[in-house]
């Protein structure tokens, strides 16, 4: 069977087809006092199958084409036997990271209002809690995992589902931004944009059907059928990352066989930091993917030595545009490691095919069109934006963020991603940190991740944020320190030792001149989804203060 390509169940029910048997999803079951692993396995076939059954059952229950359904499940089989069924109806899912907080959450469904609400037990109780918020939804669909599963099967029937076949430009999902530099924003998914980024992952990273993956970030997983990859659900709470049990991935890991994985820089810290302790190689990984915030040296390094026959990848992008660029570990250490530590920013890699990337002067503001932007020669720091037939169009109902974050280009609209950066003289592009967190001074500009990578190569930093203390134009120039574990200052001396040691580097640097304030925090505040982006403007409120 061809694939129509115009919706991303053509995709599994072509999988269903050509691999019937093969495993779809695999989710581990282990018990708490026993070494013993069970597993629920569901094939192509039987996700297909149930798939079709939740596409009857949901229209039974008023779902209809581009009835907005928000979806509120554990990671794992429902969901997504849920999104594939939607999109075999046309129905648009709406997907918010519950990690966001109960008040963030709230507030992005008041704003989406969806028509129908799917959730677990847990779910109705937040419905009646937030009683007028949920109130306006027609639909308030309740599941329970074995429950569900059966009633489907009353669902089942000999001839496969018509799937809807929707338009290219026609929406097929909301995806919300994860809110780590500002309000969570409802990003607007057409069908050919999901079509056109599964091609783009699967071209840039060879990715190969029969191939395991173990995807951290449970968005990751939708795409899985399409790329003919089998899906092992994580024992992991996805909404609290920092928490995952590096022992239970690591043991995910081998027990399954996976050779493909996506997760954020601070999950693979975590991994090859529990490997290289246990003294464990993950022989079968071919390949991970770190991403949602810069990946160092350091993570390349260990991983490295506990992935001997894989490569790690750093996709570049947002929520709005992902895969911009790529770049490998082996290119980090040999081309840009060195650079990054004198304070040059995080390579990125070079710009996909059929992607466009500028480097803008920096406008504060809306940018009616491309004509009023003045791009930036080769070295110079400035506004990134990218144009591809995958980058999203809109904010849903957020008219006033669009036209902020959008630029008219003829047919086409670019994109402003939001982050400052450079091309180099050969092409890579370079990453300097959120417009948002430079740092403004009356005299100058500095730029958080170019600062950061010098700080950043002392043995006894883990993290460290740049600050502006003050209004933008007269800013005050800070650094906030994370230490490693271990080299916490426990007392005032030693506090004071520590300052004077990361002082005497700083001084050497020009850069870093005008950086006379040092604060110390055993744990800086970051993203949820990632547990990796670093809330530099919480910072600076907390210190302003």
């Amino acid at each position: 069977m061809s694939v129509d390509k115009t919706n991303m169940a053509f995709y599994l029910r072509q999988a269903a087809e050509h691999r019937p048997k093969d495993a779809a999803v695999i989710i581990p079951k282990r018990k708490k006092f026993s070494k013993e692993l069970e597993k629920d396995v569901y094939s192509f076939s039987e996700l297909e199958s149930l798939s079709d059954a939740c596409a009857r059952y949901l229209e039974k229950k008023n779902v209809r084409r581009q009835t907005k359904v928000l979806i509120m499940v554990r990671p794992g089989i429902e969901l997504i036997l849920l999104v594939f069924s939607l999109q075999k109806i046309g129905a648009v899912p709406v997907i918010i990271d519950p990690g966001m907080g109960m008040k963030n959450f709230v507030s992005c469904v008041e704003h989406t209002k969806p028509d129908v609400f799917i959730g677990i037990p847990q779910a109705l109780f937040l419905s009646m809690l937030f009683r007028k918020v949920f109130e306006p939804i027609s639909e308030k669909i309740i599941i329970q995992k074995k429950k569900f599963l059966k009633e489907l099967n009353a669902f089942k029937e000999d001839e496969p589902f018509c799937i809807a076949k929707t338009k290219l430009n026609e929406l097929a999902a909301v995806l919300f931004t994860s809110g780590a530099t500002g309000p969570s924003k409802g990003v607007c998914y057409e069908h050919g944009m999901f079509i056109s980024q599964c091609e783009r992952i699967k071209k840039q990273y060879g990715i190969k059907p029969g191939e395991i993956d173990l995807p951290m970030l449970p968005v990751f997983s939708l795409f899985n059928p399409a790329l003919g990859m089998t899906t092992v659900v994580p024992e992991m709470n996805p909404s609290k990352p920092a928490k995952a049990s590096a022992r239970k991935l690591v043991q995910d890991i081998q027990e399954f066989g996976v050779t493909n994985s996506f997760g954020s820089p601070v999950l693979w810290d975590k991994i090859s930091r529990y490997c290289l302790k246990k003294g464990i190689k993950l022989k079968g990984l071919k390949r991970v993917l770190a991403a949602g915030a810069p990946v160092s040296a350091q993570i390349i390094e260990q991983m490295n030595e506990v992935m001997p026959n894989g490569e790690l990848h750093t996709p570049y992008g947002a929520t709005e545009s992902l895969p911009v660029s790529s770049i490998d570990g082996a290119t980090v250490l040999s081309y840009s490691k060195e650079k990054s530590l004198k304070g040059e920013g995080t390579c990125v890699g070079k710009v996909l095919d059929n992607v466009e990337a500028r480097i803008i002067q920096v406008v504060e503001g809306v940018i009616v069109n491309i004509e009023n932007t003045k791009t930036l020669p080769v070295g110079e720091i400035g506004e990134i934006i990218v144009k591809a037939d995958f980058v999203t169009k809109e904010y849903y109902n957020i008219p006033e963020k669009t036209a902020e974050a959008k630029i008219k280009g003829g047919p086409d609209l670019w994109h402003r991603i939001g982050d400052m950066g450079y091309f180099d003289e050969k092409g890579y592009l370079w990453f300097c940190g959120r417009k948002s967190e430079r740092v403004i001074m009356k005299d100058g500009v500095l730029y958080t991740d170019l600062c950061e990578g010098i700080i950043n190569k002392n043995k006894r930093v883990y993290r460290s944020a740049l600050i502006g203390l003050g209004k933008p134009g007269k800013q005050i120039p800070a650094i906030v320190i994370e230490p490693e574990k271990a080299c916490y200052p426990k007392t005032a001396e030693a506090l004071e030792a520590f300052k004077r040691n990361v002082l005497a580097v700083m001084i050497t640097e020009d850069m870093l001149k005008d950086i006379r304030q040092i604060y110390f925090k055993r744990k800086l505040p970051v993203d949820v989804r990632h547990n990796a982006k670093i809330n530099r403007l919480k910072l600076a409120k907390e210190f302003s203060a």
